[in-house]
């Protein structure tokens, strides 16, 4: 399983901001220049990231991009979500008809990568943005 690039992104975009002070607008062109991010990948990123509830942005003059809430509230199982969707190492793991052998959940394999999946789950979820500041 590899995290994608966009979901790096997020990461570093969302620590970014969590690093600024509350409520404070940052522009898009700031992001990407002082966590080194191509502007087109942050563009494509952040509209995720909103939808999710994680950040929020203001359009126009003094617009641009913040928290939308504490930065204890956000998990890298947040944005890892928001960007690429729920987690699963194995196609199984989204639905049982997928198994070509036909024998989840009573596979051990599929047993095994259920609980190692949980437990990715469960590390990321608690890994928050303010431990990380």
């Amino acid at each position: 399983m590899n995290i994608n690039q966009a979901t790096d992104y997020g990461f570093r975009a969302v620590l970014f901001l969590a690093e600024q002070e509350r409520d404070q607008l940052v522009e898009a062109q700031v992001i990407a220049r002082q966590v080194v991010i191509p502007m087109r990948f942050l563009l494509k990123i952040m509209p995720s990231l909103i939808k999710a509830g994680i950040i929020k942005s203001q359009r126009g003059a003094g617009g641009g991009y913040t928290l939308a809430k504490d930065a204890g509230e956000i998990s890298l199982l947040d944005i890892l979500e928001a960007i690429e969707g729920p987690i699963r190492l194995n196609r199984c793991l989204i639905d049982y008809d997928l198994c070509t052998r036909e024998a989840a959940p009573g596979c051990k394999v599929h047993q095994a990568l259920e609980k190692i999946q949980a437990r990715l789950a469960d590390d990321l979820a608690g890994c928050r943005i303010a431990d990380l500041l």
